[in-house]
């Protein structure tokens, strides 16, 4: 029962930077702001952060809360390939919805430079292990290509969808990321279906 408090509150202080980092930029976020948004104290926030810097790897584990959601209702008897492409939309939008573009872009930056942890790399997450269960299931059932293991098409995957945010903040958001992810992750995952399903 503690585990589950304390794992509730840090999401309650990453989910308060973030809905703050967004209203008012991350600049003019302070940690006391975040510590009275989130309902939690200095002793809560310096348990799980050293400081403000600390909370932009903490982006990859909002995106495992949004996995984690969309789970329970993903349909088993649907096309793996076809519940990427969902589950990638889904992603897309909540980020583009209510994720800062510079904080993308600084949580980026910082996974590119860091030594210490790389939670985009972090193959514990939500997010691998949903995609390792997806995959698995997609060979199973002929659906998805056996030329790669399951491991590597994770890779792939996740490869691809980092790709369209990277170049998304690149161009400064200058086009709707679900829309062009819509468009270009299918001919990005085609590779990975069985020629058989292909065909279809």
């Amino acid at each position: 029962m503690a585990k589950k408090n304390l794992k509730k509150t840090k999401s309650k202080i990453v989910s308060a930077a973030w809905k703050l980092f967004y209203e008012q930029g991350y600049e003019d976020t302070t940690i006391e702001e975040i510590i009275e948004e989130s309902g939690t104290s200095k002793g809560s926030f310096y348990h799980y952060f050293e400081g403000k810097d600390a909370l932009l790897g903490s982006l990859a584990y909002m995106m495992d809360e949004k996995y984690a959601e969309l789970e329970p209702d993903l349909p088993e008897d649907k096309d793996s390939y076809e519940v990427l492409l969902y589950l990638n939309h889904e992603l897309l939008t909540m980020i583009e919805e209510s994720i800062n573009l510079e904080l993308l872009a600084r949580l980026y930056s910082t996974q590119l430079t860091t030594r210490g942890e790389k939670p985009l790399l972090d193959h514990g997450r939500t997010y691998y292990k949903l995609l390792r269960k997806i995959i698995a299931r997609g060979r199973e059932r002929g659906e998805l290509t056996d030329a790669l293991s399951v491991s590597e098409m994770v890779h792939y995957y996740a490869m691809c969808e980092r790709a369209l945010l990277y170049e998304w903040c690149l161009r400064k958001g200058e086009y709707s990321l679900t829309q062009e992810a819509d468009r270009k992750l299918p001919l990005m995952l085609a590779s990975l279906r069985t020629v058989n399903y292909i065909i279809q």
